[in-house]
């Protein structure tokens, strides 16, 4: 995977990043009683709310924009790879948890979970494997662009 493929993954994440940071910091009982859609209850469904975690994981999230975005600015190989791998450490716990606590969400919810939450890991994967070696002529035509 290329450097600028590796650039596109974490300007996703960092999107990904971004919405749930802000709407759960900001917002907190919106983000659970709304999350992922109005109508949607992909937090509500999961035990009482608490304004205080919903918070913290708005701050996470937050901070894991500040480093996306940071990665994304600045995108060698090593600043991606730890980008990258800040987002396994918790996109695996995340999405494993979530998988083992679908009861309660109705079947196009518990799809939508496994594939967000899926897709931010895949995409965690892709930023820690090496990447391939670009030629020196697209070094330096990629330079003057």
């Amino acid at each position: 995977m290329t450097i600028r493929a590796k650039q596109w993954a974490i300007g996703l994440l960092a999107i990904s990043a971004a919405v749930v940071g802000v709407w759960a910091a900001a917002f907190p009982l919106s983000f659970y009683t709304d999350f992922p859609a109005p109508g949607r209850r992909w937090v509500s469904s999961l035990g009482p709310y608490n304004e205080h975690l919903v918070r913290d994981v708005g701050g996470l999230y937050l901070a894991l924009l500040v480093l996306s975005v940071w990665a994304w600015r600045r995108p060698t190989p090593s600043s991606l790879r730890v980008a990258g791998g800040a987002w396994l450490i918790f996109g695996a716990e995340h999405f494993l948890w979530h998988v083992l606590h679908l009861d309660g969400l109705s079947a196009i919810d518990k799809a939508g979970n496994v594939v967000a939450l899926g897709g931010v890991l895949v995409l965690a994967v892709l930023l820690v494997l090496p990447g391939r070696a670009v030629p020196a002529s697209e070094t330096v035509a990629s330079q003057a662009v």
